[in-house]
């Protein structure tokens, strides 16, 4: 009996079968740090374990190592801290990767400087194309005005030069820029929710606010789509580099979809894409799910008003700086209801930017109103709205009563909160970049960043949400230090709630077995570092689908 038992396991042996080899091993186990799971109540982990994208098991690494099989990848973390995948539910992909290939305006910090480093880049640049450049912002400037046109004319000449604000809703022109597009007289009349800044003599400053900076887009050549395309892969680069798995892409052009398409099945997308496309495209838009489900088309984005800095956003009492400005309106709210329904008919999500108080309260009375025209009006449509920046405190329960979606940025408090008291005055500042009040109200907040508004960099957008001070820990009283969050509401800004914000809870936002396999990983541990050290933590791996796609 046992000779016949020693030839069958001598065949079973030869035959590369052990007895002891697991039966169905998985393709990754991560380990060798710690890990949090993001499920409310639950101890952290030290491994995890992945096949075919998903999560198998997630326990302690000497349990889940016994699991491995030949062919399994064991991912050392080297002490990391694990978390589930932090997405950017508010970001310009698109614009993040021109960034990266422009010229960047980020770190300017004087109107001097600026007038230098333009002129450094027009010497360097020779190929008599306009010169575009993009990210000034003029709130700490010690001239502590905008510049204008005259500033840097004589440093452009007659090259048209088109220099973007920060938040995207303005811009200075050059002189040359104004005389091409016919802007460079008197205005006869403003345009439609823009504004074309004019100085005592009546002529243009080179300010341009929000639809006012249409008629430059003639000055840019078309990218090839090539240059989309390499654009496109530049903006996933830094993201991936940053430790963001995902990105809600917003004002998604309707021709780029299907090459963000063609992208993804060629394995050229690194990260996981949710789409809102500009809301004039809606009828030229192929919306649905790539075949791996990494780009999903699902949303349309929409504009109330423009932006608090350049006094876009509208308010419903005037500017405290600026007595005669409301800001302005960009939207007609005929044609947007008639957008909302046929969004609402087709199940798509509306995502509508609104930053000024009567701008949300506007949105909330619209799509409240789309919501009662509908066959449904009680539907889980999770419409959501973009910044949510100022609001009146009374409209801050509407958002969980209407189950409409605030989608914020915490590090526009940070920054913005060095003039907003000077835009609006203290009272309006209790409804400011609310987020623990709209917490409290039973909302929640899809957390993203605005990039290349912003930096664009989830220790500062975690950090602003949970300090909600600058980065050098300066703080104010009407600053409104109660608003901020705690840690755990801080991850799932970026985790759980930008997953139910894209209709995805039951496959991201946590660790937990059956979800996709998207992780991202810090040097520290943000859930318990000083708050200062959040931002020196380091990005030190980023999985997407159980594939590392980024290590330090």
């Amino acid at each position: 009996m046992r000779s016949v038992l020693a030839a069958v396991v001598g065949l079973a042996l030869l035959g590369g079968c052990s007895p002891t080899a697991p039966a169905n091993p998985p393709d990754a186990i991560f380990y060798g740090g710690t890990i949090y799971t993001g499920v409310d109540g639950q101890l952290p982990a030290t491994a995890v374990s992945v096949k075919d994208g998903r999560i198998v098991e997630v326990g302690a690494q000497e349990d889940l190592l016994k699991s491995a099989g030949a062919k399994t990848e064991k991912v050392d973390l080297g002490g990391a801290f694990l978390y589930p995948g932090f997405t950017d539910a508010h970001a310009h992909l698109y614009g993040i990767g021109e960034r990266e290939q422009t010229l960047n305006l980020d770190q300017v910090a004087s109107i001097a400087e600026l007038v230098k480093t333009v002129g450094d880049a027009a010497k360097a640049s020779t190929d008599g194309r306009p010169l575009q450049g993009r990210g000034w912002i003029e709130t700490h400037w010690p001239e502590a005005r905008f510049p204008n046109r005259a500033d840097i004319d004589a440093v452009t000449g007659d090259r048209p030069t088109v220099l973007v604000r920060a938040d995207g809703h303005a811009m200075l022109v050059n002189t040359a820029a104004l005389k091409a597009t016919g802007l460079d007289g008197k205005p006869k009349s403003q345009p439609s929710g823009g504004r074309i800044e004019v100085g005592p003599d009546g002529l243009p400053t080179g300010i341009l606010i929000d639809n006012a900076m249409a008629p430059m887009t003639v000055l840019a050549t078309a990218p090839t789509e090539g240059q989309v395309k390499q654009t496109y892969v530049k903006g996933m680069a830094r993201e991936i580099g940053l430790g963001w798995t995902g990105v809600h892409s917003m004002s998604v052009p309707a021709v780029h979809v299907p090459l963000l398409n063609a992208m993804d099945e060629a394995g050229e997308v690194k990260l996981r894409i949710y789409n809102a496309v500009d809301g004039e495209s809606f009828d030229q838009t192929t919306f649905g799910t790539s075949k791996d489900g990494l780009v999903t088309t699902k949303a349309i984005k929409l504009y109330m008003d423009g932006a608090l800095g350049s006094r876009g956003a509208l308010l419903t009492a005037p500017y405290a700086d600026h007595a005669d400005i409301k800001g302005l309106q960009r939207a007609d709210e005929t044609a947007t209801l008639a957008l909302m329904k046929k969004a609402a008919d087709a199940n798509i999500q509306v995502c509508m930017h609104a930053i000024g108080d009567e701008g949300n309260r506007l949105v909330l009375d619209w799509m409240e109103k789309a919501f009662a025209a509908t066959a449904d009006p009680k539907a889980g449509r999770r419409w959501r709205i973009e910044h949510s920046q100022i609001l009146h405190v009374e409209d801050i329960p509407r958002f969980h009563a209407l189950g409409i979606i605030p989608s914020m940025q915490p590090s526009h408090a940070i920054g913005d909160l060095y003039f907003a008291p000077a835009r609006l005055g203290e009272a309006r500042l209790a409804g400011a970049y609310a987020w623990r009040a709209l917490i409290d109200a039973g909302s929640v907040i899809a957390g993203g960043s605005d990039a290349p508004v912003e930096q664009g960099d989830p220790r500062i957008e975690f950090y602003a949400a949970v300090a909600r001070k600058d980065l050098k820990g300066n703080s104010a009283p009407d600053w409104h230090p109660e608003q901020a969050v705690t840690r755990i509401e801080a991850l799932k800004m970026f985790t759980l709630w930008p997953a139910f914000a894209s209709f995805r809870e039951k496959d991201l936002g946590t660790i937990e077995p059956g979800k996709l396999a998207d992780f991202t990983g810090f040097s520290g541990d943000i859930m318990t570092v000083p708050e200062a050290d959040i931002l020196k933590v380091e990005p030190a791996i980023t999985v997407v689908s159980g594939k590392v796609v980024y290590r330090h």
